[in-house]
């Protein structure tokens, strides 16, 4: 029997994008050439590309372009990747230093092909850059490690100014999502990083528009939040092909509204929540405010509008 296809989602009038361009934008890209580095930013087909490098910001992919999992949502290749690249870290810092950054955000691949699933060289990148510039904040997004608690050890001593480790989707949704994860593995990595480091910031994130309900969306807020996350992002998923999931459907600007309300109740000491929302979207901005300030206050009858917001929605 063959399966029958998705219902085609049409994209709404608020999934608005820019195409990339402008003068920044260029050079930022022929520095990542020059060096032999590679951006999320352009693997994954993220939507705000050009507002973000135009700015002069980006987030940087270490550990290679090729992935060991094979994530539903994801546009980054699948495969066997190359050897671990120990310059990398030393090209990487020269790149920052040429670009002037003073915040930096780094992620990888997952590379469950080596045990510590390279975070020595995410730690060697946080030192390298440190020691250029001491006052340069560097955010990193890491993968799980499979668990490795001594990996994820070794990048906090690294002393990040914020780790980020995103949740991606509800638990039911997992095998179609994110496979070859756990969400009660991802859940006691941010508990065992605010363990390991109470002052240091943490930071998760997950995307909206798979099929999740609005129960399990805040269900996912609360697990967060009950294991030390200060910091969520909330975001439209984006079908970047044909072959991967399909968008369910778009969430409303007034939903994810509501979902930062509901966030400030809950404690996050910053919510990003909106369709365009990335989990290095506005990264500066989102570390300095959960640095500088308590909990967000709580909107008294956001968990109402929410659960109204859903059942309109419904019919």
């Amino acid at each position: 029997m063959t399966a029958t296809p998705a219902p085609l989602v049409r994209k709404p009038d608020w999934i608005k994008v820019r195409f990339p361009a402008g003068d920044r934008y260029q050079r930022l890209q022929r520095l990542m050439r020059d060096e032999g580095l590679h951006t999320v930013c352009e693997e994954a087909r993220c939507p705000n590309i050009g507002e973000c490098w135009n700015a002069g910001t980006a987030t940087f992919m270490i550990l290679g372009d090729v992935c060991t999992r094979s994530c539903g949502f994801c546009n980054v290749k699948t495969g066997r990747p190359a050897a671990i690249d120990a310059l990398e870290p030393f090209r990487l810092a020269k790149a920052v230093a040429a670009l002037g950054l003073e915040y930096v955000v780094i992620t990888s691949v997952n590379r469950d092909d080596v045990e510590s699933g390279g975070a020595e060289v995410f730690a060697s990148c946080i030192k390298l850059i440190r020691q250029h510039d001491p006052t340069i904040r560097v955010e990193v997004l890491i993968p799980d490690f499979k668990g490795n608690w001594d990996a994820v050890r070794s990048v906090v001593d690294a002393r990040p100014f914020v780790l980020n480790h995103n949740i991606e989707t509800v638990p039911r949704l997992y095998r179609q999502v994110r496979p070859q994860a756990v969400y009660e593995r991802s859940l006691e990595l941010i508990r065992r990083v605010k363990a390991m480091a109470p002052d240091m910031l943490t930071k998760s994130g997950f995307m909206v528009g798979l099929g999740e309900t609005l129960d399990e969306t805040l269900a996912i807020m609360r697990d967060l939040r009950a294991h030390g996350c200060d910091i969520v992002t909330v975001g439209q998923y984006l079908q970047p092909t044909k072959v991967h999931l399909p968008v369910q459907r778009f969430w409303h600007p007034d939903e994810f509204q509501a979902l930062r309300d509901y966030g400030g109740e809950l404690g996050f000491t910053r919510v990003e929540a909106g369709p365009l929302v990335r989990s290095s979207y506005h990264a500066e901005q989102q570390s300095s405010v959960a640095h500088a300030s308590a909990p967000s206050a709580a909107h008294p009858n956001s968990l109402d509008e929410v659960i109204m917001l859903d059942e309109a929605r419904r019919g």
